[in-house]
């Protein structure tokens, strides 16, 4: 596997830990501050907007098939600053908020600022840290839920599918171990799926609406593990390259794990600090990678060597 460091240019700083960009077709870049608990707009020239306040903690973002933007809020973290690996003065959070009242799916009008929560519970039962979201050509989304850790105690994850009127909700896979970035296969035919603490990516095949195909035990959800972090990393949000390859945000180390389709470990890039949380591929050849870097609260542009997926919001 090649090892080489990425080479950039700051976009913005100033953000109260940033991720869930979206690379939107007028140039700016849409991203959630989750300590800020807000939905912001940074143009090409680093001058931002606020779109919506949100509360909690928007932890992830996606436009859907209307247009308007869909976040995944966790409900909000505890957050304790501190020097880690040498460098002073990170925020990080930390285990869940004092006024934590559950997690929910969050739709955002982008010309009014209109905030709509559309899912807080499957099944009877809550929805605890939402993290990262992807749309399907269908128009219906595939969401992760993160869990909450508190004191001794951990939620297991687990991954949604919802329709984008809030009408329908199932659960697809469970459980989960701090399930955090999702994707979907340029042929729609396979959903990715990252663990943070685990460091692991799975997948599994998608054989109707908001079904996976499962395998058995000893899968702990039904799906195959296709690639692990190298050592002391977690892994946190992905995106996925024109190519099928799955690019996955990579924390402790600082940067990205790239991982072919049937597992390969091709690359990493390490970035400037440990927490490298979101990546999304935008421009006019989509070969311009978006990476929020959260501990400093930047958003970084990279010149990638290959064109990222064109998400749904993307297409022609």
């Amino acid at each position: 596997m090649q090892a080489r460091k990425l080479e950039y240019r700051v976009v913005t700083t100033g953000l109260e830990f940033p991720e869930g960009p979206i690379a939107m077709p007028d140039g700016s870049v849409l991203v959630v501050e989750i300590k800020g608990g807000r939905l912001t707009r940074v143009l090409p020239d680093g001058t931002r907007q606020v779109v919506a306040d949100l509360g909690g903690g928007p932890n992830g973002a996606a436009i859907g098939p209307d247009g308007a933007c869909y976040v995944c809020n966790n409900g909000g973290f505890n957050w304790l600053k501190e020097d880690i690996f040498g460098v002073k003065g990170y925020d990080r959070p930390h285990g869940r908020a004092a006024d934590y009242t559950g997690g929910g799916i969050q739709r955002v009008d982008l010309a009014t600022g209109a905030v709509t929560t559309l899912y807080t519970h499957c099944g009877g039962l809550p929805i605890m840290g939402p993290n990262d979201i992807v749309f399907d050509a269908d128009g219906d989304m595939w969401f992760t839920d993160h869990g909450k850790t508190y004191g001794r105690q951990m939620d297991c994850g687990a991954v949604f599918h919802a329709a984008i009127d809030g009408s329908w909700i199932r659960q697809a896979a469970f459980p989960m171990v701090t399930a955090n970035g999702c994707g979907l296969s340029p042929d729609e035919k396979t959903l990715y799926v990252s663990e943070t603490e685990t460091g692991r990516l799975w997948n599994w095949p998608i054989t109707g609406r908001g079904e996976l195909g499962k395998i058995a035990w000893p899968s702990p959800n039904g799906g195959t593990m296709l690639g692990q972090a190298t050592g002391y990393q977690r892994f946190d949000s992905l995106a996925v390259e024109a190519s099928g390859n799955i690019c996955v945000a990579t924390l402790v180390t600082g940067g990205i794990t790239v991982f072919s389709p049937e597992g390969e470990k091709l690359e990493y890039w390490q970035g400037p600090e440990p927490y490298c949380t979101n990546i999304a591929f935008g421009g006019p050849d989509m070969k311009t990678a978006y990476i929020t870097v959260s501990g400093h609260g930047l958003l970084i542009a990279v010149d990638w060597p290959r064109p990222g997926l064109p998400l749904l919001h993307q297409r022609g």
